[in-house]
C-alpha cells in the first residue's frame, strides 16, 4: 500500500522563490573588483534571475542547453546559478584559472551555447575565439556593465554584450516552470589532475537533497541568523553547495568577488557579521597569518569549515586558542556534489579534551544521512573498522555521481552495483570516524611496504619554518620508490635539510623519513588550492637516481 502523500519534484528554483518569500530580510553583499560593496536582498536576486531566465528564453535557450560561466563569487554567478536552472538550461561552471587548452577542452566536450565571463577573466578567452565558434559558443556576456566590457578580439568571431544590457527590459517576476528533478541542473568538471577532465552532471534532485543534509547541525549547520561566507569558489563544485544551501534557510551571504586576497577576506570577516566561511587549507594560512599581522576584531563567534586537503592540527590549535574560532573539517569530491563527511563530535567523544579535540581535526569526518561508505581492500573485501587497517573508500547514495557525462560507459570508477572508488586510501575507527592516509595514485611502495606521503606532509608543515611541503613517490634504483620531499619556507626563514630530517625522529618509523629535502620558491596547484602532485611527480621523478652521490 503507497502513502497518501502529495508528490512534488524538488526542484533549484524552489530554493530562491522560499528565500525571497520568507527571508526578505536576509542580504548578498558582494565585495567587487575595487574593493567597494552592492548588497541585494533574496527578493531583488530572484527579481534579477527572472530577468535572466526571460532573456534566455528570448534568445531560444530550451532545457538541457549547456550555458558556461567563467566567474567568481557574486551576485550575478548567484544569479546564474538560479536563473538558467530555472529554464531547464545546464549551468557549466568554468575554472577560470585552467590552462587555456583545458578551458578549451571543456567549453567543447560540454557544448557551451553561451559563455557568462567575468570581467577580469575575458583575457583568459582571447586566443580561444576560433575554437569557441568551432565548439558552437555563439554569445560571450560579460558580467557588468557596458563599461565593463573590454576591448577584445573575441568580437571577431562571438556576439560579445554586457550581462547588464541582456537582462535590461526584462520581467522580474516569473513562475518558475517545473521539470522532473531527475533533470540535470549542473554541470563540474574535475580538476584534471590525473589526466583530462572528466564532467559530472548534477541534477535537481541531488542538488536539493545535498543542501539538505549540509544544512543539518553537523554538518554546516547553517541557520536563518548566520552570515555565510563560502570563500571555495563558486566555479568548484557549485562553490561546496553554499549558494544553495544557504538561501534554503534563509542565511545571509557574503560573496568575496574576483580574486580575495587575505586581507579582503579578513575586512569582511570583521564588518559584515560573518559566522560561518568555507575555504581550502593554503586559503585559511594566509587568514591566519593576516590576522596576526593585524588583530582584527571579530566581533561574533565566527566557525571555519576547511576542505579539499587535510586540516594540519596546529592550523585548527592557532585558529582556537588566538582567535577563538572553531574550525571543523569537511571532505568530499567532484564526484559528490560534493560534501560526504564531516568532522564533529559524537556523543562518545563529547567530552574529549579540546586539544585532542583539535588535534583530531586531521580526519576528515563521519558520514552524513544519506550516504554510504565502506572501506575495501585490493580484493574488494572490507577491512576492519578500527582505525588502523587501511583500504580505499567507496561511496554511493543519491547525490553521488553515477557516470561521467559522455562516457556513462567508459570508467572504471563505478561499480556494477551503484558504489563510486573514491581514489582514497582511509581507516575507520568503531565511531565511523574516517582519516585519509593518502590517494591510491599516490602511495609510495618503497622495498615491497607501503608509505602515506600524507602522514609525512603533516609532520613537514607542521615544522615552525614550513610554509608549504609536498612528498612523492621518487623512483629509486634499490628500493624501488623512496619518499621526496619539497618544502616551501616561510618567508625569511633559513634552515638546513637536516633540521627538516630530524623533525621527523620519533614521529615515523625511520624508513619513513624521507630521503632527501629539496626547498622550492613555490609548489603548483590548481584553482582550488590543491597541490598537483602530478606535476611535481613528473618533474622530480628520477631525482633520487640522478642526484649525485
Amino acid at each position: 500500500m503507497k502513502g497518501l502523500m502529495q508528490s512534488r519534484d524538488l526542484n533549484v528554483s524552489d530554493i530562491i522563490r522560499f528565500a525571497s518569500s520568507y527571508h526578505t530580510h536576509a542580504t548578498v553583499t558582494t565585495r567587487r573588483a575595487d574593493g567597494s560593496r552592492v548588497v541585494h536582498s533574496y527578493p531583488g536576486i530572484e527579481g534579477r534571475a527572472a530577468q535572466l531566465a526571460h532573456a534566455l528564453k528570448r534568445r531560444g535557450i530550451a532545457p538541457g542547453t549547456r550555458i558556461g560561466t567563467l566567474a567568481w563569487n557574486d551576485h550575478r554567478h548567484l544569479e546564474l546559478y538560479y536563473g538558467v536552472a530555472g529554464v531547464g538550461a545546464i549551468c557549466h561552471t568554468i575554472n577560470p584559472r585552467l590552462f587555456k587548452e583545458q578551458i578549451a577542452y571543456i567549453i567543447a566536450d560540454a557544448t557551451d551555447a553561451m559563455l557568462f565571463v567575468d570581467p577580469l577573466e575575458v583575457s583568459v578567452l582571447e586566443d580561444l575565439g576560433p575554437q569557441l565558434r568551432i565548439a558552437g559558443v555563439a554569445t560571450l556576456v560579460v558580467l557588468g556593465g557596458d563599461e565593463e566590457v573590454p576591448e577584445t578580439a573575441l568580437k571577431a568571431h562571438l556576439e560579445v554584450i554586457s550581462y547588464e544590457t541582456l537582462i535590461a527590459g526584462e520581467p522580474a517576476e516569473i513562475d518558475w516552470p517545473r521539470f522532473d528533478e531527475n533533470e540535470a541542473v549542473s554541470l563540474c568538471y574535475t580538476s584534471g589532475t590525473t589526466g583530462s577532465p572528466k564532467g559530472v552532471l548534477y541534477s535537481h534532485r541531488a542538488v536539493v537533497l545535498h543542501g539538505y543534509s549540509t544544512n543539518l547541525p553537523d554538518f554546516f549547520g547553517l541557520r536563518s541568523v548566520d552570515v555565510a561566507m563560502p570563500v571555495v569558489p563558486m566555479f568548484h563544485v557549485n562553490g561546496w553547495g553554499v549558494p544553495y544551501s544557504a538561501p534554503m534557510v534563509g542565511a545571509s551571504l557574503v560573496l568575496p568577488g574576483p580574486r580575495p586576497q587575505a586581507a579582503d577576506l579578513c575586512d569582511l570577516m570583521a564588518t559584515t557579521g560573518v559566522t560561518w566561511s568555507a575555504a581550502v587549507p593554503t586559503v585559511w594560512l594566509g587568514v591566519l597569518e593576516r590576522l596576526r599581522a593585524t588583530r582584527p576584531a571579530i566581533p561574533q563567534p565566527l566557525r571555519i569549515t576547511v576542505g579539499g586537503a587535510a586540516c594540519p592540527p596546529h592550523v585548527a590549535t592557532a585558529f582556537h586558542d588566538e582567535f577563538g574560532i572553531a574550525v571543523n573539517h569537511a571532505w568530499g569530491m567532484t564526484e559528490t556534489t560534493p560534501c560526504g563527511l564531516f568532522n564533529q563530535r559524537k556523543v562518545e567523544n563529547k567530552d574529549m579534551p579540546l586539544s585532542e579535540w583539535l588535534a583530531s581535526q586531521r580526519r576528515q569526518g563521519r558520514p552524513t544521512f544519506g550516504v554510504e561508505m565502506k572501506v575495501v581492500d585490493d580484493a574488494g573485501a572490507e577491512v576492519p573498522a578500527d582505525g588502523v587497517a587501511t583500504g580505499e573508500m567507496l561511496i554511493r547514495g543519491p547525490w553521488i555521481a553515477a557516470a561521467y557525462f559522455k562516457r556513462q560507459s567508459q570508467d572504471a570508477a563505478f561499480t556494477m552495483d551503484g558504489w563510486f572508488h573514491t581514489g582514497d586510501v582511509v581507516t575507520q575507527d568503531a565511531s565511523g570516524y574516517f582519516e585519509i592516509v593518502d590517494r591510491t595514485k599516490d602511495l609510495i611502495k618503497s622495498g615491497g611496504e607501503w608509505i602515506s606521503s600524507i602522514a609525512l606532509e603533516n609532520i613537514a608543515v607542521a615544522h615552525p619554518a614550513v610554509e608549504e611541503a609536498v612528498v612523492i613517490a621518487a623512483r629509486h634504483q634499490k628500493w624501488d620508490e623512496r619518499p621526496l620531499l619539497l618544502v616551501v619556507l616561510k618567508p625569511g626563514r633559513v634552515v638546513e635539510k637536516s633540521e627538516i630530517l630530524d623533525w621527523y625522529g620519533g614521529k615515523v618509523a625511520k624508513w619513513w623519513v624521507p630521503d632527501d629535502v629539496v626547498f622550492v620558491q613555490e609548489l603548483p596547484h590548481t584553482a582550488t588550492g590543491k597541490l598537483l602532485k602530478a606535476e611535481v611527480r613528473h618533474q622530480f621523478a628520477d631525482y633520487m637516481i640522478n642526484r649525485p652521490h
